[in-house]
């Protein structure tokens, strides 16, 4: 496997990986400005903050899960002092064929997480369990992909799904719960 130190330090910061943005920034931005971490979770934050973890975001900004996905991320980088670098798919299909979702698929975000030697001692993504099911009950209602119907249909789910992910702070607060109990499991190696 490559060498993940060597992603971090090839990834874009969190305002280089905005300022190139070209869809769904204003989206992400109104997720990051409406989105908090739970005050109550301070215990969690300074585990967190002793690990020294760091994270590799494969992402692409025309994607409506990593526009919801990332900012809640931002937000518990924030909280625990955690480096985050952005790492877009659609160039590195070298590190993102590693992280195949179900083994063949390119969905993201994926969230790698790292300590400071590069190991990887977390992952997740693409989605919280919660929004999957979302997903595929919107996925359900479409017609056949050979009905003439399907792409309006297509367009039309991805109007609603990208509403959805800009106003459903539920959504939020479970990924944020998915991500805290993963980062919650990581054993710390101080």
């Amino acid at each position: 496997m490559t060498n993940l130190n060597e992603w971090f330090e090839k990834g874009l910061t969190t305002k280089a990986y905005q300022e190139q943005m070209e869809s769904h920034k204003e989206n992400m931005e109104k997720v990051y400005d409406q989105f908090s971490v739970p005050a109550e979770d301070e215990a969690f934050f300074d585990q967190l903050k002793a690990q020294n973890l760091r994270a590799i975001v494969l992402t692409e900004d025309w994607c409506g899960d990593a526009m919801m996905n990332n900012p809640v991320l931002l937000k518990i980088a924030e909280r625990s002092g955690m480096e985050v670098r952005f790492i877009l798919r659609d160039s590195n299909l070298e590190l993102m064929d590693q992280y195949l979702t179900n083994g063949k698929s390119r969905a993201i975000p994926i969230f790698i997480f790292i300590d400071q030697d590069g190991n990887e001692v977390a992952k997740w993504g693409p989605r919280a369990e919660k929004v999957q099911a979302f997903v595929d009950e919107a996925r359900a209602n479409l017609p056949a992909k050979e009905d003439p119907a399907f792409k309006d249909g297509q367009q039309l789910m991805i109007k609603q799904l990208t509403a959805a992910y800009t106003e459903r702070e539920d959504f939020w607060h479970e990924i944020y719960l998915e991500l805290k109990n993963k980062l919650t499991m990581v054993k710390s190696v101080n």
